[in-house]
């Protein structure tokens, strides 16, 4: 078992040689497609287009990321993206909203190419809101050019992942804290409203600073003008993760870890706070309360109120 490298050069190569096989997708198929409700920045709950899109892998190589399992190698094909969209509204039920997810970044054009952008608009013209993802650096002209042909509000999500200097550097995301600041003052100066994930727990985290470093990221989110924040608990299925794991450089975050961070946020009152529960839901820790404190979570995430604990015999709520 070799050891993470200290050197940044050394880590793509390190992260790829421990990758599983990827899934095999139809490049004019997403790869998943739901509604889902969500609270809105008025305070409304409204049901939520989520389209994950097949396209080419996004070009960094984060430590902690599985999101490439459902990506493409090749360069996406000028028509693809539109199609798959298509595909997904003409099956699902009617929302007010639309995320467009893609694995990496919406504004890198060998994902999602430049030339779609206006049927992309033409499909999403009915939404009052298009959230799409992409990585800091990419936040620029073609980002705003979209927005321009976008009928609804556009929001971008990016990763911030952790407001720690030292391991947001050793997840190999070629990133600093400061270049986050500058593209989210980007997406502020030109109207563009920023959602922002936070890992809850990355790899080299020790269990007891769990909360006051998530803590801290939401406090720079909010600080950089978020109007949303993701928590999403880290997880392990990439291969570099397991290794990381057997050299005690990772565990997953307790259910109260995330449940702490979440109350902390809420209570804050400075932007919508949600939990990602898809590997919440997934991962018990006790059986005879996980059930109701995920169901909590997901109320809160509706609400935005901080509600009582759910009070355990058999763990203590400490799971």
């Amino acid at each position: 078992m070799s050891a993470y490298p200290e050197a940044a050069a050394e880590r793509d190569a390190w992260i790829l040689a421990r990758r599983p096989r990827r899934n095999a997708l139809d490049p004019l198929r997403p790869s998943a497609f739901f509604v889902e409700e969500e609270r809105s920045a008025a305070g409304e709950i409204v049901p939520v287009a989520t389209v994950f899109l097949t396209n080419r892998e996004c070009p960094w190589r984060c430590l902690m990321c599985d999101l490439w399992k459902n990506t493409l190698q090749e360069e996406t094909q000028v028509g693809a993206i539109p199609a798959q969209i298509d595909y997904a509204l003409d099956r699902l039920p009617a929302a007010r909203q639309i995320k467009l997810y893609n694995s990496g970044s919406f504004f890198d054009p060998k994902a999602i190419p430049t030339q779609d952008y206006a049927a992309i608009a033409a499909l999403v013209a009915a939404f009052e809101r298009v959230i799409v993802e992409c990585h800091p650096s990419l936040v620029g002209n073609e980002c705003f050019r979209f927005r321009d042909q976008v009928r609804g509000r556009l929001e971008v999500a990016m990763g911030l992942e952790t407001a720690h200097p030292k391991i947001l550097e050793q997840l190999n995301k070629r990133m600093t804290l400061d270049q986050f600041r500058a593209a989210a003052a980007r997406l502020r100066e030109n109207d563009t409203d920023l959602r922002v994930f936070i890992l809850i727990k990355p790899p080299f985290m020790k269990e007891e600073e769990t909360v006051e470093w998530t803590a801290r990221a939401l406090d720079f989110a909010f600080d950089c003008g978020a109007t949303a924040v993701t928590l999403i608990r880290t997880r392990a299925g990439n291969g570099a993760m397991e290794e990381l794991a057997a050299s005690g450089d990772y565990s997953p975050p307790t259910l109260a870890a995330v449940e702490a961070a979440a109350a902390y946020g809420v209570a804050l009152n400075r932007g919508r706070v949600f939990v990602d529960l898809w590997d919440v839901r997934h991962n018990p820790r006790c059986e005879a309360c996980h059930e109701q404190r995920v169901a909590r979570l997901h109320t809160m995430n509706l609400r935005q109120s901080v509600l009582p604990p759910v009070i355990c015999g058999h763990c203590g709520g400490y799971s």
